[in-house]
C-alpha cells in the first residue's frame, strides 16, 4: 500500500493551523510570532530543496557522492553544537569533527554490515537517512553535554581548582562534571525510551508505516535506530569532551579562558 500523497493545497491548509499559534503570541504579547513565521519559512525551504536534492542522490546513489554528503552532514551539526556551546570554533572543531565522524560512521557501518546486511554499505537510502536521524539527536546531546561540562567547571572553578591544589589528578578533578554533563546529554534520550509505544508513536515507526511496512517491521527498525541513537550520543559526548580537554585545558589542568566566546 502506497502513501496517500499531499497536494499542495492540501498542505497550505495545514500553515491555516499556525493561525492558532500566532494568535495566542499576538494575545497573550509572547513575542513569537516572528520566531516562529521565520522558522516555519525557513524550514519548509530547506525541505524543498533536500527534498529536491535527495531525489537525485537516491537516483545516482554513488557511495562517494553519498559519503561526501554524509560529511557535509557532519560538518553542519559539529557547527551547530559549537555555536550551541558558545565556544570558540577554531579552537574545538577539529576534535568535536573527529568525535562526530567516529561515533557516526561506526554506528551506520555496524548498523549496514551486521544489521540489515546491505550489499552496498554506503546505499543512500539507509547512509543519509539513518546518519540524518543519529546526527540530529547526537547534536542535541552534545549541545547540552559541551555546554554542561565546560560551564560548570568555569563556574565552579574554585571548587574544581581546591580538588587540583589538594593532589587530585586532571582525571579525578573533572570527573564529577564529566559524569554530570554525560547524564544530562543522555536524559531526553532515555525519557524518550522509556515511554515509547505508551505515551507516543516514534517517527521512524510512523513514517516507515505510512510508507507502507508492516507494523512488525517498523517496530523492529524503530528498536534499531532508538538504541543507535543512545550509543551514538553517549560515544559522541564523551568523545567530544576527551578529545577536548587537550585543547581547552592547559599542562596544569586548569580551564582556558581564551576558549569562550564573548
Amino acid at each position: 500500500m502506497e502513501t496517500v500523497d499531499i497536494s499542495i493545497f492540501s498542505l497550505g491548509l495545514v500553515f491555516l493551523l499556525l493561525a492558532v499559534p500566532v494568535g495566542m503570541s499576538v494575545y497573550y504579547r509572547l513575542n513569537m510570532t516572528g520566531a516562529m513565521l521565520f522558522s516555519v519559512l525557513r524550514m519548509s525551504l530547506q525541505l524543498f530543496l533536500i527534498g529536491i536534492f535527495l531525489k537525485y542522490l537516491f537516483l545516482w546513489n554513488n557511495p562517494f557522492i553519498n559519503a561526501a554528503w554524509l560529511i557535509v552532514m557532519i560538518l553542519v551539526a559539529v557547527f551547530s553544537a559549537i555555536k550551541g556551546s558558545s565556544m570558540k570554533a577554531k579552537k574545538v572543531l577539529v576534535p568535536i569533527f573527529i568525535s562526530f565522524s567516529a561515533a557516526t560512521f561506526l554506528i551506520l557501518l555496524y548498523i549496514n554490515v551486521f544489521v540489515i546486511r546491505l550489499d552496498m554499505v554506503f546505499d543512500a537510502r539507509y547512509l543519509i537517512v539513518l546518519g540524518g536521524m543519529l546526527l540530529g539527536n547526537s547534536l542535541r546531546g552534545n549541545i547540552v553535554g559541551i555546554d554542561s561540562f565546560y560551564r560548570s567547571i568555569r563556574k565552579d572553578s574554585k571548587r574544581y581548582l581546591y580538588s587540583l591544589s589538594l593532589g587530585a589528578s586532571h582525571h579525578e578533578a573533572y570527573l564529577p562534571y564529566l559524569k554530570e554533563s554525560v547524564q544530562l546529554a543522555l536524559k531526553p534520550t532515555v525519557a524518550s525510551m522509556a515511554t515509547m509505544g505508551i505515551v507516543a508513536l516514534p517517527g521512524m515507526m510512523t513514517g516507515a508505516i505510512l510508507g507502507g511496512a508492516s507494523p512488525d517491521v517498523a517496530i523492529k527498525y524503530q528498536i534499531m535506530i532508538m538504541i543507535a541513537i543512545l550509543v551514538s550520543t553517549i560515544l559522541s559526548v564523551l568523545l567530544t569532551i576527551v578529545l577536548t580537554l587537550k585543547v581547552c585545558f592547559t599542562g596544569y589542568g586548569t580551564l582556558r579562558e581564551d576558549i569562550f566566546e564573548k
